[in-house]
């Protein structure tokens, strides 16, 4: 007789490791979360709790909401055996989407994925995502692990991630309201965050089947090449939300860009108008010291750096001058280090890198 275990699937593991994230899921629950919501066919979140609360904070609530991955950086995840940060940056791909939006995330739900998924590695996966929805604010209200035998390559796996947010339709921050004179404001990044790591891993694995590229020291520091390209992404959702909840009633921030796809150019010409061009200053702030690395080894043009990666600004803010330097302040206080890197001017709706 043929049983679903000798197909490749495991229902008893499988099983065993829902009961291991349990803990980490529920630490990223508040009162919005239904109770019975962890083990039911789907998770229940009160967006009203409590009472009233929605009419105080919206009058005309909108929903967000996205969907994203890791991308090619498990791979540097698997190589080197270190699982339980990718799981942030699932998180912080789709939360920070939705706050350059205006919106604060409520709650999030994940797939894993693996030709067999060992629970242990299920359970580091979930406490990453846990963490980055902590930090983020929102609850895990859902999520899937599943045995794809044959599917994968053994010992590989995936991650998607989906969030939804709520946002008032007054106060979204759709980029509409940008003018000649604003401010553009870079957020500090943690590094490379999850965009470009296919061109990172060429860059430092080549042709290499094994981790001892990755194991190098990285100079001057005293963790290794491989463990920064893994330093997690960084998520700006609180301090952000915090300003626009200072300027509640003003058109102050014109406009956000997480930076990702397409570095600074694509990801900043994707949210400002086309009458607008932005003019950025890449002397204003210092290159983290990984992409000069990956830039050295890679003997990639400057260019084509900008284009990948986000070279030390992982969140871009397009704000009315007066108020540029409060703001700076404001997420100072907050831990996020952020400086001027430039202005709107009139033009076409793309990036000047100068």
């Amino acid at each position: 007789m043929v049983t679903c275990k000798e197909s490749g699937v495991d229902i008893d593991a499988a099983g065993a490791a829902v009961e291991k994230i349990a803990r980490h899921v529920q630490s990223t629950y508040g009162p919005r979360v239904l109770a019975g919501s962890h083990g039911g066919s789907a998770g229940l979140f009160h967006l009203d709790y409590p009472p009233g609360i929605l009419a105080r904070n919206y009058r005309h609530p909108v929903l967000a909401a996205c969907t994203r991955g890791v991308g090619t950086k498990l791979e540097i995840a698997i190589r080197l055996g270190i699982c339980d940060t990718v799981g942030i940056d699932l998180v912080a791909m789709c939360v920070n989407d939705l706050v350059a939006q205006g919106a604060e995330p409520l709650f999030f739900l994940d797939r894993i994925a693996a030709g067999k998924l060992d629970p242990s590695l299920a359970v580091d996966l979930v406490k990453g995502i846990a963490r980055g929805c902590v930090e983020a604010g929102c609850a895990i209200l859902g999520g899937e692990t599943a045995d794809v035998p044959g599917f994968y390559a053994a010992g590989h796996y995936d991650l998607a991630g989906f969030s939804v947010g709520v946002a008032e339709r007054t106060r979204l921050v759709t980029g509409r309201g940008v003018c000649p004179g604003d401010q553009v404001l870079g957020l500090l990044s943690s590094g490379v965050h999850s965009s470009g790591c296919s061109l990172a891993r060429r860059i430092v694995l080549g042709r290499s089947k094994g981790r001892k590229a990755l194991d190098e020291p990285l100079p001057g520091s005293a963790i290794s090449l491989g463990e920064e390209l893994l330093t997690p992404t960084r998520i700006y959702t609180r301090p952000i939300l915090a300003v626009l909840r200072h300027y509640r009633q003003k058109k102050v921030v014109k406009a956000m860009a997480h930076i990702t796809g397409g570095g600074l150019p694509g990801s900043v010409s994707r949210v400002i108008p086309q009458s607008i061009d932005v003019v950025v200053d890449r002397s204003l702030w210092q290159v983290p010291e990984i992409f000069r690395i990956l830039q050295s080894r890679g003997d990639v043009a400057e260019e084509e750096m900008f284009r990948v990666f986000n070279m030390g600004i992982g969140m871009v803010m397009i704000v009315a001058p007066f108020y540029a330097d409060s703001i700076i302040e404001q997420l100072g206080r907050l831990d996020v280090e952020a400086v001027r890197i430039g202005e709107a001017v009139e033009g076409s709706g793309r990036l000047q890198l100068r």
